[in-house]
């Protein structure tokens, strides 16, 4: 069933991570785990503490070339009854503004010991879209639809 897009945003705001999708500056595709938060029509992920092996990292880089980037959210079962997945599709900017970083902080106990210092990617969404097995807007602690109920939307 196809999720509206108040549905998609909703399962993608509650999800724990999501893979940020770029392209290259050569055109090649690029996709990374990430940790963000949304606000209204705003997604926001921030550079943060983890290992890496530089502070240049190709998100940046690919983002700077062609600003048009995926994120995508997901839940995977061995029940595929409970499989969905959503996708927010936008336009990426790098900033050095700290203020969203409150928002990850509220959502990740990890960012309340070592808040992150930036930089900022934010992306403006445009376009919201997503796919269950099944469709209901009520979701367990996992992000898997509680109940089994079906019903037909479009985005």
């Amino acid at each position: 069933m196809n999720l509206n897009p108040e549905e998609s945003r909703s399962r993608l705001t509650n999800a724990r991570v999501a893979r940020l999708a770029t392209i290259t500056p050569s055109g090649e595709p690029h996709i990374v785990p990430v940790t963000f938060a949304i606000k209204e029509s705003t997604l926001y992920i921030a550079v943060d503490h983890k290992p890496k092996t530089h502070r240049a990292l190709q998100r940046i880089k690919n983002i700077k070339a062609n600003p048009a980037v995926s994120v995508l959210a997901d839940h995977y079962a061995e029940d595929w009854t409970t499989l969905w997945w959503t996708r927010a599709d936008g336009t990426a900017t790098i900033t050095e503004d700290e203020t969203p970083i409150d928002l990850l902080v509220a959502k990740y106990p990890q960012y309340q010991e070592t808040r992150p210092h930036g930089p900022v990617i934010e992306v403006r969404i445009h376009h919201w879209t997503g796919w269950s097995y099944t469709y209901s807007s009520h979701t367990d602690s996992l992000g898997s639809p509680s109940s089994a109920r079906a019903e037909s939307t479009n985005s």
